[in-house]
């Protein structure tokens, strides 16, 4: 017997789950399936929400009404601001998250949402005839749906690698999927192979932390959400070390035994977040590693070793990790491993991430070379809007590199393409001043209004913080006296100018930040943080934005010039290594 949906999501990791969910807010009668249901967002490689380009990613999600940002906010354990030190649009928000708890929240959002049904099945066939897409699962169960969103993560005909050994597994031993990629070849997709790692897991009470830098959260901690009410709090704290020479002669005496050197590993790696073996190799003047160890949940006492991935046999590892100061004892409680998949090439979609062979087939997340959880959220945020737009005859929500990351992906991904897991960077976004993380809703919250994604709370809150920065413009140009504009450069570190100021050129200053002028200052009282925060933005980057304008006003012009047939791009040294490799 057959079951009828409205749209079929196929994977209930962090693409899945916002696809999902942004279905069925829209009104589309969903059936969500996973090979288990103890994998849904599952954290299976790093236990933590944002980072350096992320966090953007994360609270554009927000913005568009998606669901990682309050997930990571209600199970935070620790909260930083990355790159405070640099300017707004380089800033990030990075979450340390309880993964089981965060699995648990995750899995209860999609059993409580309306419209949505969950089932445990592995999909063995998709079939698309007419208008309509028929779904067998392995147990013999049959759908049927006139959309369908593949979010199969890294578990398309998966391979675990540690050392010698390989296993057939998705992350964490879960069960791979074993027939979707040949029924994805079966409809005409090219598939390849990726790779990606995970670092090992080590026993707390083995380790020496006294031995190590503490990495504290932010006093008061930033959300990811704009829904969040209750401000999280830090309650966890993680490391900093460092490898060592001992480290980097263990691990070149162990090259030849690689699974990489083997021939186990044929899948192409993540250029940046590589395993230790590759550090070692690529930077081998460097005499240190940084590593960051991190708490994997406050149910557990398994700890996270950022940032040194390996697929080294277990003896070598574990040698490895004891030759660094504090970890001399450490107990592995789970070994680091290497892991391949299937994925198919981007480009293969439209903007809207919908095939391009198949009208109502949707891919969303590391099944389109993607690498990261934050990545794939995205993806599965716009793949389910998109979705749901096709299932209502309205146009697909495009978005492009000028007004969010989550467009410069998209871009890049079904127009360049990516031979390697795609990874979000600050660096990768032309329009950055503007597409800063604190003013993702005022970019994005009118668009989830039009696309059924929003809410009344959203709208509310972006209303009020457009009022407030009308508000704060115009107080902005009150005049402030002489003895209190030299009282405010003085506490920044700046000789007094002895004349009246208005407030905007005051905040003009280099030394005057937000923080120092709240604390002198009347003129913001009354005024939301995120309100105060863009217009101190908009007069900080003010000359940047404009020449930004121009420049995308010539990028606009030259993106019409044909380039000549032979043009060899290695000689081009205004472009970065990674492009000129892309275009030979």
């Amino acid at each position: 017997m057959e079951i009828f949906y409205d749209a079929i999501v196929i994977g209930a990791g962090h693409a899945g789950i916002e696809a999902a969910l942004a279905l069925a807010k829209t009104g589309a009668k969903t059936l969500v399936t996973s090979i288990t249901v103890d994998n849904v967002g599952y954290m299976a490689c790093n236990p933590s929400i944002g980072g350096t380009g992320k966090g953007h990613l994360v609270r554009e999600l927000d913005a568009l009404g998606g669901f990682m940002g309050i997930a990571a906010d209600a199970c935070a354990t620790q909260i930083r601001m990355l790159n405070s030190s640099k300017g707004l649009a380089v800033r990030s928000l990075r979450a340390q998250a309880d993964k089981y708890k965060y699995h648990a929240f995750c899995k209860r959002a999609l059993e409580s949402a309306d419209n949505l049904t969950m089932r445990q099945d592995e999909i063995k066939s998709i079939v698309h005839c007419g208008n309509d897409f028929t779904v067998e699962c392995v147990t013999g169960s049959v759908y049927r749906a006139r959309a369908v969103v593949i979010a199969s993560g890294v578990y398309m005909d998966s391979t675990i690698i540690c050392g010698k050994s390989v296993q057939n597994h998705g992350p964490v031993c879960f069960c791979r999927s074993e027939y979707l990629a040949s029924s994805l070849r079966a409809l005409g997709f090219e598939l390849r192979r990726f790779k990606t790692g995970t670092p090992a897991r080590l026993s707390g009470r083995s380790i020496d932390f006294g031995r190590l830098e503490i990495q504290s959260g932010d006093e008061v901690p930033y959300t990811f959400s704009a829904l969040t009410k209750k401000q999280p709090k830090n309650t966890s704290v993680c490391y900093l070390g460092y490898t060592n020479e001992r480290t980097h002669e263990i691990i070149r005496g162990a090259l030849g035994s690689s699974p990489r050197k083997l021939g186990l590993i044929t899948g192409t790696g993540a250029r940046y977040c590589p395993s230790i073996e590759d550090k070692i190799v690529r930077f081998a003047d460097k005499p240190r590693h940084t590593f960051f160890l991190e708490p994997e949940g406050e149910g557990t006492d398994e700890w996270y070793i950022q940032g040194i991935s390996t697929s080294l046999p277990p003896d070598v590892q574990r040698e490895m990790y004891r030759s660094i100061v504090g970890l001399e004892n450490a107990d592995v409680v789970r070994d680091a491993y290497a892991i391949e998949y299937e994925c198919i090439d981007a480009r293969e979609l439209y903007p809207s991430l919908m095939s391009k062979r198949i009208n109502g087939l949707f891919f969303a997340g590391q099944v389109n070379g993607t690498s990261g959880y934050e990545e794939a959220a995205a993806q599965g945020m716009l793949a389910g809007i998109n979705a749901s737009a096709y299932l209502r005859g309205l146009s697909p929500l495009v978005l492009d590199r000028t007004n969010s990351y989550i467009g410069v992906m998209a871009d890049d991904l079904v127009t360049v393409g990516s031979d390697e897991p795609y990874r979000m960077l600050t660096g990768r976004a032309e329009c950055r001043l503007s597409l800063r993380q604190d003013n993702a809703d005022l970019r994005l919250t009118e668009l989830a209004e039009k696309y059924g994604t929003g809410s009344p709370e959203r709208k509310k809150l972006l209303n009020k913080k457009k009022k407030d920065i009308a508000r704060c413009l115009e107080r902005l140009q009150r005049v402030v006296p002489q003895d209190k504009t030299d009282a405010i450069l003085a506490d920044g570190g700046e000789a007094p100018v002895h004349r009246a100021m208005r407030v905007d050129e005051i905040l003009r200053r280099p030394s005057v930040t937000l923080e120092l002028f709240e604390k002198h200052s009347p003129e913001l009282d009354g005024i939301m943080p995120s309100a105060r925060l863009e217009v101190y933005a908009q007069i900080r980057y003010d000359s940047y934005l404009r020449r930004q304008s121009a420049e995308l006003r010539e990028k606009s012009r030259l993106e019409n010039m044909r380039l000549p047939s032979d043009l060899d791009y290695r000689t081009v040294d205004g472009l970065r290594l990674e492009a000129r490799e892309r275009c030979v």
